[in-house]
């Protein structure tokens, strides 16, 4: 459980790195992505292209430097100042777990791939490949229960097995 929101965390840091701006309109995992920004096409349904292609679009937003690689302070940048600490030390933890070459930074390609395949996998429940608003919905509907001890017998549950 405790991989599966690390990881979670990282994507949605990555696909919204856009702006919880300072008044922190975000939420735990990052700030909140629309159902309308990811549906580049306007069809009702967000497909795994679509979600890549945005996730690929913020990624290159957040890399100020324009180095193929985030760093923590890249990661946290948009974070209000009264959270920007805490923002700094997640995203030195995400680094931490993701950055397979050790080069201090997170390329896109370490934050990518089976993660995003998954979470589409999870939130698309009718199995048609796409995600509809309804699927979309109800996964932050679901989402929001995690988080202020909300959840957290699912992760014991998990340890002990």
């Amino acid at each position: 459980m405790k991989k599966t929101v690390l990881l979670m965390a990282a994507m949605m840091t990555a696909a919204s790195v856009q702006a919880a701006e300072a008044k922190g309109k975000g939420h735990r995992f990052g700030p909140k992505v629309s159902f309308d920004q990811l549906d580049a096409d306007s069809n009702g349904e967000i497909t795994q292209a679509e979600f890549e292609a945005f996730r690929a679009a913020k990624f290159a937003e957040a890399d100020t430097n324009g180095d193929g690689g985030l760093s923590a302070e890249e990661l946290s940048a948009r974070a209000g100042d009264e959270r920007k600490e805490r923002a700094t030390k997640r995203a030195e933890r995400m680094i931490e777990k993701l950055d397979a070459n050790d080069d201090g930074l997170l390329q896109s390609d370490e934050m990518s791939g089976q993660r995003e395949t998954t979470m589409m996998d999870r939130i698309d429940t009718d199995d048609n490949g796409s995600v509809s608003k309804e699927e979309f919905e109800a996964a932050q509907e679901k989402r929001k229960g995690k988080g202020k001890g909300k959840g957290k017998k699912d992760d014991k549950s998990k340890k002990s097995e």
